[in-house]
């Protein structure tokens, strides 16, 4: 019998979640080994243990679970990516965490970003004021943060330079900064496992805030799908070679086009509170992960 290893969250539903896609893979012959936390693993003599299983007899591991993400984890997930498959792969995993490398993957690929810069700490800033002085507006984002923890919007050198000492005392090696891009306040959320449409819904900046990510106050809310956010979307988790995407996508209203702010590698699914409010994939994207899982453990 096929056997596979889960990390999943537990909060916000993820729990029943997480039995679901048991339930459902074992209707498919395969047996599930949950709670494998890798910040857990031992490695002696080719074998990696966490919690009695050992990590490379494994057909498969999937791990599904940002909020508990360690550097110790990651580090065990790259290694174990070297002799099983994971879903996402480690490198998807890996240049999704990196902003700078998505946008460069994406812009490669023909996805439209936002325009960005990144410099070293150390380095002379004054390109980076000469694009301020372009941009009028730039947000400065630490490369590999996620919830819009860290970020900040300046709108002039003495801004920036309020910001320094934060960025010295976190030891935040290079500076990244994005133009900012004018909007309505609003984003989508596309899902996107094994390459097609799941779902779509969106987040609205509360008044207070320019950022859209309900840890900085905005809130979820119904949005319809078109064929060109679709494609965008498509694209996205494409370029970066992700098995399950959730894309993060804005309109610029001074270029007239769709922006990818973001693609993410754990798009949660969708909490009892929502799924009260009309936003209803959940069953949806866990079937097509449980077939993303079959196929990739009968090759």
């Amino acid at each position: 019998m096929r056997k596979v290893g889960l990390w999943m969250y537990q909060n916000g539903g993820g729990d029943v979640i997480e039995k679901k896609i048991v339930e459902k893979l074992r209707e498919r012959g395969i047996e599930s080994v949950t709670g494998l936390d890798l910040r857990f693993a031992e490695a002696e003599n080719g074998a990696m243990m966490c919690k009695g299983t050992n990590m490379l007899d494994l057909d498969l591991f999937f791990s599904y679970n940002a909020g508990e993400q360690t550097v110790a984890q990651v580090y065990m997930y790259e290694v174990l990516n070297d002799f099983i498959p994971t879903v996402n792969s480690f490198e998807a995993f890996r240049v999704s965490e990196d902003k700078f490398r998505s946008n460069m993957a994406l812009g490669k690929a023909g996805v439209t970003t936002s325009d960005f810069f990144i410099c070293h700490r150390e380095s002379d800033r004054d390109h980076l004021y000469e694009r301020l002085g372009k941009w009028k507006k730039m947000v400065f984002k630490p490369i590999d943060g996620w919830g819009g923890a860290g970020m900040a919007l300046l709108d002039s050198r003495e801004n920036f330079e309020m910001l320094m000492p934060f960025i010295n005392q976190m030891d935040i090696r290079n500076i990244y900064v994005e133009r900012f891009v004018n909007y309505d306040f609003s984003d989508y959320r596309i899902d996107i496992v094994d390459g097609e449409f799941i779902s779509c819904y969106g987040r609205k900046a509360s008044g207070r805030d320019w950022r859209t990510n309900i840890t900085a106050g905005g809130s979820v809310i119904l949005r319809e799908p078109n064929d060109d956010v679709v494609d965008v979307a498509v694209r996205a988790s494409k370029a970066l070679g992700m098995d399950i995407a959730g894309v993060d996508i804005i309109y610029d209203l001074d270029r007239e086009e769709y922006v990818v702010l973001e693609v993410n590698g754990i798009p949660a699914f969708a909490t009892p509170e929502q799924e009260a409010m009309g936003i209803d994939f959940n069953d949806k994207k866990i079937e097509k992960i449980v077939e993303l899982i079959d196929r990739k453990t009968t090759a």
